[in-house]
């Protein structure tokens, strides 16, 4: 009877070699199988017996060859199987080829392989289903729903996420994927349709849950929490964001559960209070990042609390809370540093002072981003005390802090020369001197200046010249060599310059700054006369449609290609020839502007490095922090303090009459605080497969040797079309043929052409 075929080796549907017990006649083909070699090798010579030795010595003839050439018995190959080289791969070698292909369509190749390549590949499709779309996640639910599915599909799905669907989910929705209990990421972000019942079915009976984000999900309330504090233990990332019907109580009893919480987000939720953050400070010492951004009832002894108690604290976001002082930092042990700590933000934590400031360098040696916006009663002695955080500091943001002056921002770049951010905008105390000292920083990439009104062009020329330092060469160990230099300067890293209001500068200065600074991708000189002209305007970003009439009169941001194209219309408009021919003050000579630079692409691809930089004094091996956000743009920078226009320096016929005659700068809306409801990535620490997109087995197959694959197996991809398949708006149908003899997708079509529906631009905002 004939051997089974096994289900890791399927056998060419045009014929292969099929591995046999005994030889007999195979009732389907009618072929005789092929007996023992060494039977069929001479029709007169026996058999050898098992422990007879080879005929190699058995020769009696002398004239025979003394090498003696063995037959057809001696090399019998007597393995059972006889495996192609692909075949002998181990499980773990076919898992991480897979791993590796990024295209949906190609795992789906590899599952209409063979039925082992399915069963190492269907959890790398299964790992995150796309519910990126209605069709997609009822075809989801479908398969879900088989009784006797060819896999466990339930038990594949780690993490789901629903917010491309969040403004129609409802518990409906979600209750088929309620058997789900393997998920370890579950995004719930924005579904403001769904209630307790839905939230509940999710989570209960699921012990692997690592990450949940519900922020903005406004019909949760304490019953969700409670059940995911019996249920969730090992859970590590919360985003509760703006549930603002979650009680204080459970919020307790969920840090007493969960007490392997690292990182928690808690923003708008000004029901809370201090016993409920006190409770995550005592319970879970293993947080990491905690966000209190607007969480108005609390006080210093969270804080307090949080520090001190916390073993690895990184990130302290407390944005808006009014009701922090000096004493929730001068409270902790002066004894114990907290070296783990990188970024703080205290923005709008207005009663801070100096004193507060000093202590948190004390014991926060090594912070990395220091946010001190809108604390108005901190001066200079607060600047003094950050710069002893040296070459540490890498992002600082010291917008409205009205009382520093020039002498705290040049010792603060004299002592941190790594800094890549820094925002002074509306520090009116500041004048050329501090802003020449900070076109000195060698790894500068952004930097905010708006409405310091008493800068001039002399500052946008220093800027422009940063570029243009002599650098040291070093030889091959890294010395300096004396007396010589790089002929050829680096080009300036500087890639965002905020100069609204700063309505001393010029034209010239501007293109100066435009043709020295090639990375530039966003130019903002909103109230900025010179630019007020209907040529620039074309360049310029659209305003943001809630402004007036008026206030879109002085709106003035290039960005992307809108710096591109004003760069070269500056420098090919034969009507700023005379302009590009005046002399720069300040360069040696008097030599006029410099040519455009070639334009870079305003993005660069991912893995291409930035030009070289040969002064390598400043390099340190480190990545660059990452900077979380931009801050204060200019909408929110107009809201306070605005200005009257200080003259229109000249302006010419072109300017738009609304900004003639000194009119005063009109005040501009407060930035709407409408959250996003699309976040892909809240906690930013689990990093995972490509968007895969589950597949369906129809039904069990079977196999055999009959040609035309009548028996392949049937796969239907989740959310697509007959024939094709969807992938996050990339439309691709996989050919017919993949290989010979392959299996083939019943009813599949000609391949029409791949699109990509999500091909769209992200503007700087």
């Amino acid at each position: 009877m004939r051997q089974r075929a096994s289900l890791d080796i399927i056998a060419d549907d045009r014929g292969g070699p099929v591995v046999q017990e005994e030889a007999e006649v195979d009732p389907e083909n009618g072929a005789q199988a092929q007996e023992d070699s060494r039977s069929t090798s001479s029709t007169s010579s026996p058999i050898p017996a098992d422990n007879e030795e080879s005929d190699f010595f058995l020769g009696a003839n002398d004239s025979q060859s003394s090498l003696g050439v063995p037959n057809l018995q001696d090399m019998q190959v007597v393995d059972d199987e006889c495996l192609p080289p692909i075949n002998r791969l181990p499980n773990e070698i076919l898992i991480a080829i897979f791993v590796k292909l990024n295209s949906a369509s190609d795992i789906l190749h590899v599952m209409l392989t063979c039925k082992r390549w399915a069963r190492n590949a269907v959890d790398i499709l299964w790992h995150r289903p796309a519910c990126t779309s209605w069709s997609k996640h009822a075809s989801i639910c479908q398969t879900l729903g088989f009784e006797s599915p060819y896999f466990s599909y339930r038990d594949f799905i780690k993490r789901l996420n629903l917010a491309s669907l969040a403004d129609k989910v409802n518990d409906g929705s979600v209750m088929p994927l309620a058997s789900c209990t393997r998920v370890e990421r579950l995004t719930l972000t924005g579904c403001r349709g769904l209630t307790d019942s839905g939230l509940i079915a999710l989570i209960e009976n699921n012990t692997h849950l690592l990450a949940l984000d519900i922020s903005l999900d406004v019909q949760i309330t304490e019953a969700s929490i409670n059940a995911i504090a019996d249920n969730c233990r090992r859970l590590q990332g919360l985003n509760v964001s703006n549930c603002t019907k979650i009680s204080n109580e459970s919020m307790i009893k969920l840090a007493q559960s969960c007490k392997y919480l690292k990182r928690l987000k808690l923003n708008d939720c000004n029901q809370l209070n201090d016993e409920a953050v006190v409770a995550f400070a005592e319970h879970c010492p293993n947080i990491l990042e905690i966000d209190l951004h607007q969480c108005r009832l609390v006080g210093n002894e969270p804080v307090t609390r949080l520090l001190s108690k916390g073993q690895s604290l990184r990130e302290l976001r407390l944005a808006g809370c009014d009701l922090i002082d000096d004493s929730a930092f001068i409270s902790l042990p002066s004894n114990k540093t907290y070296e783990h700590l990188r970024i703080l933000d205290l923005t709008s934590c207005s009663e801070l002072t100096d004193r507060a400031v000093e202590k948190i360098i004390d014991v926060a040696p090594r912070l990395r981003n220091l946010v001190l916006a809108k604390c108005r009663k901190i001066t200079d002695a607060a600047v003094y005390a950050i710069a002893r955080l040296g070459k540490n500091l890498h992002y600082v943001h010291l917008g409205h802090c009205g009382q520093i002056t020039d002498d705290a921002v040049k010792r603060l770049v004299q002592a941190c020369n790594r800094i890549r951010y820094i925002d002074l905008g509306c520090c009116t105390l500041l004048t050329d001197d501090s802003v020449t000292k900070l076109a000195t920083l060698p790894k500068l990439k952004r930097i905010g200046l708006v409405k310091c009104a008493n800068i001039t062009d002399e500052s946008v020329y220093a800027l422009a010249r940063a570029n243009q330092r002599a650098r040291p060469r070093r030889d091959a160990d890294g010395n300096i060599i004396p007396g010589e230099h790089y002929t050829s300067s680096s080009h300036s890293s500087l890639e965002r310059v905020h100069l609204s209001y700063c309505t001393n500068l010029t034209l010239q200065s501007i293109l100066r700054l435009l043709n020295s600074c090639p990375r530039l991708t966003h130019l903002s000189l909103t109230g900025v006369q010179a630019f007020l002209r209907d040529d620039l305007e074309v360049y310029c970003r659209d305003a943001p449609p809630e402004f007036t009439e008026h206030q879109r009169s002085v709106f003035c941001v290039f960005s992307g290609q809108g710096v591109v194209g004003l760069r070269k219309y500056l420098n090919h408009e034969r009507a700023f020839a005379e302009l590009r021919a005046i002399p720069t003050p300040g360069d040696a000579g008097g030599h006029p502007l410099p040519p455009p630079p070639p334009d870079l692409p305003t993005t660069l691809p991912s893995g291409v490095a930035h030009v070289h930089n040969p002064d390598s004094a400043f390099e340190d091996g480190e990545p660059d922090a990452v900077d979380d956000d931009d801050a204060l743009e200019d909408g929110s920078e107009m809201v306070i303090d605005t200005q009257p226009l200080l003259g229109h320096h000249g302006a010419s016929p072109t300017v738009r009459p609304a900004t003639l005659g000194g009119n005063p700068v009109p005040q501009l809306p407060p930035i709407s605080t409408q959250v996003h409801t699309t976040n892909p990535n809240p906690f930013g620490y689990v990093t995972g497969h490509p968007p895969y997109v589950p597949i369906t087995f129809a039904r069990r197959t079977t196999i055999s040797n009959s040609p035309g694959g009548a028996d392949a197996m049937d796969i239907t991809v989740a959310g697509s079309s007959p024939g094709g398949l969807s992938v996050d708006g990339l439309v691709d149908t996989p050919s017919q043929a993949h290989s010979p003899g392959s299996h083939q997708i019943p009813g599949s079509g000609p391949s029409p052409t791949t699109t990509n529906a999500n091909d769209e631009g992200h503007g700087n905002p």
